[in-house]
């Protein structure tokens, strides 16, 4: 399992309202069928390959200029562990939450 964080950053909108283009790259993560959960600071995914994980962030990216905007800044962060199976998202909070008090 290959997981994910990343942003799309608008560079040239006239306001300080991002709202409109995270939907619309948050969107073309969910109608990619990729497992994703949304942040107040990103959006994490979970893919089986590169591939498709690249093809997704691709296509938000894609979704924010056909938002209106004519700049983007993206930062993907990729944690692609091949050690074990199964070590999703909710996995990994799980594994840490389980070692609190």
């Amino acid at each position: 399992m290959i997981t994910a964080d990343f942003a799309i950053l608008p560079v040239g909108n006239d306001t300080t309202e991002c709202k409109d283009f995270v939907a619309a790259a948050v969107q073309a993560i969910k109608d990619s069928g990729l497992s994703y959960q949304l942040t107040g600071m990103g959006t994490q995914i979970e893919a089986e390959t590169l591939e498709e994980l690249y093809s997704a962030i691709a296509k938000a990216q894609e979704a924010v200029f056909k938002a209106g905007i004519g700049r983007v800044y993206t930062v993907i962060k990729v944690d692609d562990r091949r050690d074990l199976d199964d070590r999703g998202l909710d996995v990994k909070i799980e594994t840490v939450e389980n070692m609190l008090d």
